[in-house]
C-alpha cells in the first residue's frame, strides 16, 4: 500500500483588519460660526425681552378703574361750598377775679341772664381781713395828710395876716412921714423927729415887701405841697376802692345780657383766681364759621357774599373776619348774617354755605376730581383718540368750584382726561388702558 503525502497547506496568518482601518475626520460648524451664533441668539434674547418688558415710564392699568371726563364748553360759576358751624357772635368768658369758696349758686346751666344779675357767691376770709388792714391804713395816711393840709392852710392864713399888719404900719409910717414934711418946712418939727418919721417910714414899706415876697415864695411851695396831698389822697382812695372792688368781685355778676352756658359751679366748691367759671353767648346773634381749604387764601376777602340754606330758606350772610394761620391743611372765616338769621339756631349745628368768589362768566371746563389734589393743576394725563392709552400733558388750570375746573391753557373741547385720583402711576408719563 502505498502512501501517499499531502502537501501541508502554507501557513496562513491570522488577519487582524489593521490594514483596513483609517481615520475618518468628523465633520461639524466651525467654533467661529458657533460663536456668533450665540451672540445672535443672546441680541435677540435681550431684544426681545426689551420688547415684552414694560417701559419704566408706562404702567398698564385697567379702564375700568379710572374716571374718564370729557373737556367741554360752558359757563363757570365761581362760588366756594362749605359747611359752616354756627357759632355765638359774641362770647363773654367768666373768670373768678378772686379766689374763694362757693357759698351761693343762684341761676343754671342755660339760663339767660340780665347785665349786672347776681350769678353766685364766694367768700375769702383772706381777702375780707387784707381788706380791713388796707382800709385801717389808708384811713390813717389820708388822716395825716389832711393834719398837713390843715396845717399848711393855717400857715397860710398865718402869712396873710402878717402881711395885711406889715402893710398897715407901712401905711402908718407914711402917712406919719407925709404930714409932718409940710411942718417941718416951716419949723415946727424938729429936724430929728421928721428925719426919725421919714426912716420908719422906709423900714415899714421895705418890711411889707420882704413880707409879700415870702408869703408868695411860701404860697408856690404850699400849693405844691397841696396838689401834691390831694393827688396822694386820690390815689390811696383809688386803691381803697380797688380793694373793696376786689371784695365785691366775689358777688359773681353777669358782665352782658344773654346766655349762661358752662356754668357747673357748685355750694362748697373752692375756686381759684382766674379759674374759668362759665360763659355768657349772646341771645339771639350767631355767626357762621367755616373752614376753607388753604388754596382759596388768596381769594377770600372780607365783605364778599355768601348764602346759607337753611328750613328751605335762603339767607345772606357776608365775610366778617379772615384768621390766616393755616392748619392741617385749612384756615378758617367768619360769617354774619346780613339782616334776619335763621329761627331756633342752635350753637354747634351746620349749615349748608355758598361763598360766591366771582361773577358766572363762560369758560372750557373739566370735571373737578381728586386728580387737582395730586398735580395742583399743571398737568394732567389726556387719553388718546383711540381709547388705548393716557399720555401725560402739561395744562394750565384756573378757578375751580365744587363740580368743575376751569381750563385756561393746553387742552381742546372735546379731548378726555383722566379726572379719578393719580395714586400709584403719578410718576408715570403713559398709561396703557387695558379693556376689562
Amino acid at each position: 500500500m502505498s502512501v501517499v503525502r499531502m502537501q501541508s497547506a502554507p501557513e496562513t496568518k491570522a488577519v487582524s483588519g489593521g490594514g483596513m482601518d483609517r481615520v475618518v475626520e468628523k465633520k461639524g460648524i466651525p467654533q467661529r460660526v458657533k460663536l456668533g451664533i450665540g451672540a445672535a441668539l443672546i441680541v435677540a434674547a435681550a431684544s426681545g425681552f426689551y420688547l415684552m418688558a414694560p417701559d419704566a415710564s408706562s404702567q398698564t392699568i385697567a379702564a375700568d378703574r379710572v374716571t374718564i371726563s370729557t373737556v367741554s364748553q360752558g359757563r363757570f360759576d365761581d362760588f366756594l361750598p362749605l359747611r359752616a358751624r354756627v357759632t355765638p357772635l359774641v362770647t363773654v368768658f367768666l373768670d373768678a377775679v378772686e379766689g374763694g369758696r362757693v357759698e351761693k349758686v343762684l341761676v343754671e346751666d342755660g339760663a339767660m341772664v340780665q347785665q349786672g344779675q347776681l350769678l353766685a357767691a364766694l367768700s375769702n376770709s383772706d381777702l375780707q381781713l387784707n381788706l380791713l388792714a388796707r382800709q385801717t391804713e389808708v384811713t390813717q395816711q389820708i388822716n395825716s395828710m389832711r393834719s398837713q393840709e390843715l396845717a399848711l392852710s393855717q400857715n397860710r392864713l398865718q402869712n396873710e395876716r402878717t402881711r395885711i399888719e406889715a402893710e398897715l404900719a407901712a401905711s402908718k409910717a407914711r402917712r406919719q412921714f407925709e404930714m409932718q414934711r409940710p411942718l417941718a418946712d416951716k419949723g415946727f418939727v424938729p429936724g430929728k423927729t421928721f428925719r426919725d418919721s421919714q426912716d420908719e417910714a422906709q423900714s415899714a414899706s421895705r418890711r411889707a415887701q420882704v413880707v409879700r415876697q415870702t408869703q408868695a415864695t411860701d404860697e408856690k411851695l404850699q400849693s405844691s405841697q397841696l396838689a401834691q396831698l390831694r393827688a396822694s389822697t386820690t390815689a390811696l382812695n383809688a386803691s381803697l376802692g380797688i380793694a373793696r372792688a376786689s371784695l365785691d368781685a366775689l358777688n359773681l355778676r353777669a358782665p352782658v345780657t344773654g346766655q349762661l352756658t358752662a356754668f357747673s359751679i357748685q355750694v362748697g366748691q373752692s375756686m381759684n383766681r382766674g379759674e374759668r367759671l362759665g360763659q355768657i353767648d349772646s341771645a339771639g346773634r350767631n355767626k357762621l364759621v367755616a373752614q376753607v381749604d388753604e388754596f382759596y387764601l388768596g381769594r377770600v376777602v372780607p365783605g364778599q357774599i355768601a348764602t346759607a340754606e337753611w328750613g328751605g330758606k335762603s339767607y345772606r350772610l357776608k365775610v366778617a373776619k379772615i384768621y390766616p394761620q393755616v392748619k392741617n391743611g385749612t384756615f378758617e372765616v367768619d360769617f354774619q348774617f346780613i339782616g334776619a338769621e335763621p329761627p331756633e339756631l342752635q350753637r354747634g349745628q351746620t349749615l349748608q354755605t355758598r361763598l360766591t368768589l366771582g361773577d358766572p362768566a363762560p369758560a372750557l371746563l373739566i370735571p373737578n376730581g381728586a386728580f387737582y389734589n395730586e398735580t395742583g393743576g399743571s398737568w394732567v394725563f389726556v387719553v388718546t383718540p383711540d381709547g388705548s392709552e393716557a399720555i401725560k400733558r402739561q395744562v394750565r388750570l384756573g378757578r375751580r368750584n365744587a363740580d368743575y375746573i376751569e381750563v385756561l391753557d393746553g387742552l381742546e373741547p372735546g379731548e378726555r382726561v383722566l379726572t379719578s385720583p393719580y395714586t400709584g402711576f403719578a410718576d408715570k408719563d403713559r398709561l396703557d388702558l387695558a379693556a376689562k
